[in-house]
């Protein structure tokens, strides 16, 4: 995405702050109050709220402002000055993805490829059978940065993937998806990166996972590859540095890596999962009901209970809702959408007062 060449903070104007007014024939969305659309220019994806709930770091990519692919921002959602309010955290080099703020709101953990190279990694070569896949690219690592876009310190140097990482409310854990023993599994380490400790191992991607808001629990979206073809092509991919994320379920599990537990069944792809406030329900994305027309681009969110029942809609409107996030206070939500952007493939972020 190379905003520029040089290192430092870099204002993002493009990311402007708009309302957004539904037309008439939308179906409400009754559990989000004052939708209002933070950004309006490129893929802008993957929002996390400060502990204090007054800021948030996501990732952005946008040719037109010459950012070829992801760099890490930061916006000040109580800012209405856009020109004031959305710095760039991340160098400008390689690629980098799933940022967190940590305790105390004054640094950022962030996975980037900048080490392996300066340049963006080359994205995965268009295939014959026309199957989606997301790149494990091996050159990232984990890094953690200040406010003005300083590398304090590399807290992975393992061969291999390190990156989707998070942080605990409690302020004392961070989750991480690792390729260091050949598969991709959760890791847990200590805010200081040290004790590191595997979480799951059973054969499959495990990734973007969050805790609970006791700290007690993670949720995660996982692939399950269970026949020997489909185990087969699961660790082709992987020698590859690709996962094909088209078929995953939301799961739990304990922070010491006991009590997993399959929370959804629905088939096709099932992602970006999060424990709404009360820790008793998961917000996620899910395609599962869309069509053979739309070629399974019909992404919703939706809430279900910790047993798997009560499964309800969440959004309706666009193609495409993800990554939501609930703020610590538990009082707004954040997601990436593709409603509103006039017919193009752009993403953008949206935030919303949550109503029960």
């Amino acid at each position: 995405m190379y905003l520029k060449s040089i290192i430092g903070i870099s204002i993002g104007v493009a990311c402007l702050v708009s309302s957004f007014k539904p037309t008439d024939d939308e179906p409400v969305e009754k559990h989000l109050k004052n939708i209002t659309q933070l950004t309006t220019s490129g893929d802008c994806a993957e929002a996390y709220f400060s502990f204090n709930n007054k800021y948030i770091t996501y990732q952005r990519t946008d040719p037109k402002d010459s950012i070829a692919c992801d760099q890490i921002w930061m916006m000040d959602i109580t800012d209405k000055n856009p020109n004031h309010s959305t710095t760039r955290i991340s160098n400008g080099e390689g690629r980098t993805t799933c940022s967190y703020f940590m305790p105390g709101n004054k640094e950022i953990l962030y996975a980037s490829t900048h080490l392996g190279s300066k340049q963006c990694p080359p994205t995965p070569a268009p295939r014959a059978d026309h199957k989606y896949l997301w790149p494990i690219y091996n050159t990232f690592d984990i890094f953690l940065s200040d406010l003005k876009g300083k590398v304090k310190r590399q807290l992975t140097n393992i061969p291999g993937y390190d990156a989707e990482a998070t942080v605990s409310p409690k302020g004392d854990k961070i989750v991480f998806t690792s390729t260091r023993n050949g598969d991709l599994d959760l890791y847990i380490m200590d805010i200081d990166g040290k004790n590191v400790k595997q979480i799951t191992d059973s054969l499959g991607y495990d990734g973007g996972a969050f805790f609970s808001p006791d700290g007690k629990q993670l949720v995660f979206r996982a692939s399950r590859p269970s026949t020997d073809e489909e185990i087969k092509e699961y660790k082709e991919l992987l020698s590859q540095g690709l996962v094909a994320p088209t078929n995953m379920e939301i799961y739990t599990i304990n922070v010491d890596g006991t009590g997993m537990k399959k929370i959804t069944n629905l088939g096709k792809a099932n992602w970006a999962p999060f424990f709404h406030p009360s820790g008793k329900k998961i917000i996620f994305s899910s395609n599962h009901k869309s069509t053979p027309e739309s070629r399974g681009f019909n992404f919703q969110l939706y809430m279900i209970n910790l047993d798997g029942t009560g499964i309800k809609a969440i959004t309706s409107e666009s193609r495409f809702n993800a990554f939501p996030m609930f703020s610590p206070d538990g009082k707004k939500l954040v997601f990436s959408s593709n409603r509103n952007n006039n017919g193009t493939r752009e993403t953008y972020l949206y935030i919303a007062d949550w109503v029960e």
